[in-house]
């Protein structure tokens, strides 16, 4: 059965190494440059590089639906530089996941797909989905919700090796983002990750930066470009993270939960 995921970023990749394990082909979208920030295990980084591998998972990018298609059913992820989803009505998939994680609903409908699934903020089951996943880290986190809406964004970064948001590294300006150092790198606080427009982005604790943003994109004073595991274990910058495996345990879930079965 094939199954569109709108967004690629890693907490959707998480979604997508799930069900493609599970035998569901995959078919995601993103944006024509992709913002995401753990780059190492994103999907979105097929768009920019032409094809990627996220543990033993292979995405490679195409132009068209049908080459989706195909590509999907000889069981490689395809990913589409599509963020309005203008796919799904030639893909007629089974189900569409909606894990843009915009904290909103950017244009998912609940009639795109027999099931169409809402991953955090922003979707309530009945008006815009036919099951939610919670993302927020706690107690519910990874739970497939049938009634009501996920838990509303805080704007609070979830609690890692005990440190909140200051694990998260924003453009000191306005202007093109140019990093300085790469993802699995050992950091110490104060020290140099990105410029932009010359101001210096400085890591605001010691650990492993997990996630940086590409270099050359424009970025907006206080948008958020890097991230620090205080942990520090490299290993973990290459590998799904707990929350992107809990969300996608989750959503499939909904789908067996529904009666959408693989192939």
């Amino acid at each position: 059965m094939l199954v569109v995921i709108r967004g690629a970023g890693d907490l959707a990749t998480g979604i997508a190494l799930r069900l493609h394990r599970a035998g569901y082909q995959i078919v995601m979208t993103d944006l024509p440059a992709p913002t995401s920030i753990r780059r190492t295990v994103c999907f979105s980084e097929a768009i920019r590089l032409g094809e990627m591998t996220v543990e033993d998972i292979s995405a490679r990018k195409v132009e068209t639906p049908e080459e989706a298609l195909t590509l999907a059913q000889s069981g490689v992820v395809a990913v589409l530089a599509d963020p309005a989803g203008a796919c799904i009505p030639t893909l007629r998939p089974g189900a569409v996941v909606d894990a843009i994680l915009a904290k909103k609903n950017l244009g998912t409908a609940l009639t795109d797909a027999p099931v169409v699934i809402g991953v955090g903020p922003g979707f309530t089951v009945g008006i815009d989905c036919h099951a939610a996943v919670e993302t927020m880290r706690g107690h519910t986190l990874g739970r497939a919700l049938y009634t009501g809406s996920p838990l509303p964004n805080t704007g609070i970064p979830g609690l890692i090796g005990g440190r909140s948001g200051e694990r998260v590294l924003r453009a000191p300006a306005d202007g093109i983002f140019e990093p300085r150092m790469e993802i699995g790198q050992l950091v110490q606080e104060g020290e140099i990750a990105a410029t932009v427009n010359g101001k210096p982005m400085r890591c605001t604790l010691t650990g492993c930066l997990r996630g940086l943003l590409q270099g050359g994109l424009q970025v907006h004073e206080g948008m958020k470009c890097g991230d620090i595991d205080p942990r520090g274990q490299q290993a973990n910058c290459f590998t799904a993270s707990d929350k992107a495996t809990a969300i996608g345990g989750g959503v499939l879930e909904a789908l067996l939960h529904f009666g959408c079965l693989p192939d």
